[in-house]
């Protein structure tokens, strides 16, 4: 008996669906122009990272590392989880940036079995580089970002 593979799992959000609201010109300029600021965003953290000495991926796991963990350190789970990836890419992406020495690693002390991550020194002033230019950068948009969203909300009652 042959069994089938199990289903890959996502970390996919729900869509949710305005019953019955008809869409106007007006939804679709406004749902275009969204994704290209957002698009526009992520194009400049792209490049910033890189300019930085990073990929984008590092970049995006030293932010949740500090920003999601809730506790000293963050879990390789949790890193994958964070980052929407699969948990041996995770590895990979930790053992890259572990010879950078922009993590540390050590197990759990509570469960032996978890490996838990950390910012190094050299991990926190990249990021805080990174993550100071980057706010800089949100509050530059955030005036076309918040007409938009205000856009949207005006649309939805």
């Amino acid at each position: 008996m042959v069994q089938s593979k199990p289903k890959r799992r996502t970390a996919a959000v729900p869509v949710r669906r305005s019953a019955g609201a008809a869409m106007r010109e007006a939804d679709y300029a406004a749902l275009a122009q969204f994704r290209y600021q957002v698009r526009t965003f992520l194009a400049f953290s792209e490049a910033a990272a890189q300019k930085a000495g990073l990929t984008p991926q590092q970049h995006q796991a030293l932010l949740a590392i500090k920003g999601f963990a809730t506790r000293e350190a963050a879990s390789i789970g949790d890193v994958a989880r964070f980052l929407l990836i699969r948990h041996h890419t995770a590895v990979e992406l930790m053992d890259r940036m572990a010879k950078l020495k922009l993590i540390s690693r050590g197990a759990d002390p509570q469960d032996a079995r978890r490996v838990l991550v950390k910012l190094t020194a050299k991990g926190e002033q990249k990021l805080q580089a990174l993550s100071k230019i980057h706010l800089e950068e949100l509050r530059a948009a955030s005036p076309a970002l918040g007409k938009i969203l205000r856009s949207f909300r005006s649309r939805s009652r």
